[in-house]
């Protein structure tokens, strides 16, 4: 690597924070712009760095920058930067609306950029593996997929409900893991905090091939869960991604001819490099704008995780199933 990328990041929110916190400890990169409207009460970053206003960072002459503002902001800011001529990595859900990150996706191919969704479950190891073994034939055909995802209400989130904040990883996570896409979703959905937005929501999903997925999530369970179920012909890989634990399950008595049951065999647990995701999402950015690799959530696919999102709210408004188109 001939020099430093220089690096700019908006938001010093709680995942701004984080990604200050990564990148000041980044080979080959250099964090020399920041900006937060409300400055930098927690002091993350250098003085010197932070700047009043987005458009200081142009004699930067950023070669990337991260988008963590609320969601609602994301295509401005982008749209800002892109016209700066930097490369984006946003925060996901990549946009407030399917419209909105089209607008995005449009800019940065015709200002001839890259930009990536900050999914950072493709990096939990535990998610990797799985993703990993499920290549290598481990469960053979995929049945279904089931993600739990509950814990408190991050105060800090106004803009976007349940759907559009957490659903969105777990929308990304099954696409990604399976490389199928989302064909019918129905959803119930619910309003128990006083906000604006949904604060839980059940979806019950068909994906191409017949894969059938399921995702309960909530801001209001008082114990956080973070697991990640993928049930195959072959057996059964549980993820737990809160604590970075794999284990799979297989089917003993399982015959393609004559199915006749499932009995719990000798279960395998898997030791991880319990690497930071968030470290990992950085590395496969910078090796992505570099040409080194593509392993990162690209816009396009963080639109299609917002089209399911969409249709998941569609669904739970009219009481009826939402078919996706591609």
């Amino acid at each position: 690597m001939s020099a430093d990328l220089k690096v700019g990041l908006i938001g010093l929110g709680v995942m701004g924070r984080n990604h200050a916190r990564v990148l000041n400890n980044l080979p080959g990169i250099d964090l020399v712009a920041v900006h937060d409207t409300a400055g930098d009460p927690t002091k993350a970053v250098k003085a010197k760095i932070l700047l009043e206003s987005i458009s200081k960072f142009i004699p930067k002459n950023l070669d990337y920058c991260v988008v963590a503002v609320p969601t609602i902001y994301h295509e401005d800011v982008a749209l800002e930067i892109i016209d700066m001529g930097a490369h984006v990595l946003i925060e996901k859900p990549v946009a407030h609306s399917v419209s909105s990150a089209i607008k995005i996706q449009a800019a940065l191919v015709n200002a001839h950029l890259v930009g990536a969704v900050g999914q950072i479950e493709r990096y939990n190891p535990a998610l990797a593996k799985a993703r990993e073994l499920i290549a290598q034939g481990l469960l053979g055909n995929i049945y279904e997929v089931f993600t739990r995802r509950q814990g408190w209400h991050p105060t800090r989130i106004a803009d976007v409900g349940v759907v559009k904040d957490l659903a969105t990883h777990d929308i990304d996570l099954t696409a990604w893991i399976t490389q199928r896409k989302y064909e019918k979703v129905a959803a119930f959905t619910g309003h128990h905090s006083g906000k604006e937005h949904e604060d839980i929501v059940s979806i019950t999903a068909m994906m191409q091939g017949g894969v059938v997925t399921n995702h309960i999530i909530d801001w209001l369970s008082p114990n956080k869960i973070r697991e990640t179920r993928i049930l195959g012909e072959k057996g059964c890989l549980i993820a737990d991604t809160l604590n970075v634990k794999l284990a799979f399950y297989p089917n003993d008595l399982y015959d393609a001819d004559t199915f006749c049951g499932v009995v719990d065999g000798d279960i395998t647990y898997y030791k991880l490099d319990k690497k930071e995701p968030l470290i990992s999402e950085h590395e496969a950015f910078r090796d992505f704008i570099l040409g080194e690799s593509n392993n990162v959530a690209t816009v396009e696919s963080g639109i299609e995780v917002l089209k399911v999102c969409e249709a998941v709210l569609k669904s739970a408004k009219t009481g009826n199933s939402a078919d996706l188109v591609s």
